[in-house]
């Protein structure tokens, strides 16, 4: 079994199957104190953490919000004035990349990011126009990927920018609050949104780097991450699963059993809990305290995410296209836009010779990737089988 992480990328959040993907903050009310469930002594030191960083902007940001969002105030409102000279094609040319969650610098520094750390350099630039700024996790939008042997699940984060610090202080504006999301246009209408703190949005920040360090084998990096983004919001549950995973991969058994368990009480029907705590109760030689939790995530969940692909992948080995293709496609009428499951329908469509669809199938796989690397890697392919087919 593999661990789930929930992660903000629009948020990252850890699941542990492993389940790991970043979990949504509960509803609760916060603990009024963090239970006990760190085990500081059994991590070696790792870089400090600095919670001040996340938001910080340098020199450069600042000349430009000087030179070009001011600039572009002139003839309209600051709100618009920060949209226009950030997302405009023409000016900054800011891409998405999910490859690793950024700060603000680092960001406007790389011109490329995920949801999260786009909301992040966006609301720090508006703190320097002394903008009013809120954030919202877009409910039900989470979606799937993997790394290894660990699943992930993303969830959406976006922000909205009010009228400047001070005008009107006695007057709420409706009218002048401005969305700023980073889905089409057309895919925002109608989203339920709920209003985090600026708190949540640093331990997201901090749950997503936990999880991206985990999954390059720094668990020492990846528990001090996930310890900061807990004291940073102690009922930001996805931070909690994060913790319970870091010390399930590294051996601390009791300990993983105890945050896991901690946090499923909170969350009793949360699936990707309820995999991770099963999975530390069988590897401390507990499958009956387990039992329970599976017959639960079973009736909740009877096809998890990836169910499909696996069989899908199964059935590639046995040299099983045909029923490769038909797994594959279920996977991908759950999930349509992962760019894997398009890629590795590809590959079973090119087994069978069907050409044209292989070809189809990696144009989506390319068109939905989320990092550089994989863009490249699928318009490679693509070439590759074009060339092929032209011969």
């Amino acid at each position: 079994m593999r661990p789930y992480l929930a992660s903000a990328s629009c948020v990252m959040r850890l699941l542990a199957v492993l389940l790991c993907a970043a979990l949504a903050a509960c509803a609760a009310a916060p603990p009024v104190s963090l239970p006990p469930i760190f085990n500081d002594s059994d991590f070696a030191p790792a870089t400090a953490i600095d919670a001040g960083q996340v938001f910080a902007i340098d020199e450069t940001m600042r000349q430009y919000v000087r030179t070009q969002v001011r600039r572009e105030a002139r003839n309209k409102n600051d709100r618009a004035a920060l949209y226009d000279a950030l997302y405009d094609k023409s000016k900054l040319k800011l891409e998405y990349d999910a490859a690793m969650t950024r700060n603000a610098r680092e960001t406007f520094s790389a011109r490329q990011g995920n949801c999260l750390s786009l909301v992040i350099m966006t609301a720090a630039l508006a703190h320097e126009l002394g903008l009013q700024v809120r954030y919202q996790e877009v409910l039900g939008e989470e979606s799937w990927s993997r790394s290894g042997d660990m699943y992930f699940v993303a969830g959406h984060v976006n922000l909205v920018l009010g009228q400047r610090l001070g005008d009107n202080p006695n007057n709420y504006d409706a009218k002048g609050m401005m969305v700023i999301d980073f889905l089409p246009s057309g895919d925002v209408a109608g989203y339920r949104t709920r209003e985090i703190s600026e708190a949540t949005v640093l331990a997201m920040y901090m749950n997503n780097r936990a999880a991206e360090t985990m999954s390059e084998g720094q668990l020492d990096q990846a528990y001090w991450w996930a310890r900061a983004a807990l004291q940073q919001d102690p009922s930001f549950s996805g931070a909690y699963n994060t913790l319970g995973v870091i010390q399930l991969r590294h051996g601390n058994l009791a300990q993983a059993r105890r945050t896991l368990a901690h946090v499923l009480m909170r969350a009793p029907d949360n699936t990707v809990l309820l995999s991770n705590l099963a999975q530390a109760l069988e590897a401390s030689g507990l499958p009956d305290e387990a039992l329970p939790l599976r017959r639960r995530l079973l009736a909740l969940q009877p096809q998890p995410p990836f169910h499909y692909f696996n069989l899908g992948k199964a059935a590639m080995q046995q040299n099983d296209y045909v029923q490769a293709i038909r797994l594959f496609s279920r996977e991908i009428a759950r999930d349509p836009y992962y760019h894997e499951f398009h890629f590795w329908l590809a590959q079973a469509y090119a087994r069978l010779g069907q050409l044209a669809q292989a070809d189809r199938q990696l144009e989506l796989a390319m068109d939905n990737s989320t990092t550089r690397s994989e863009h490249g890697l699928y318009a490679a392919k693509l070439q590759r089988l074009r060339t092929l087919s032209t011969h």
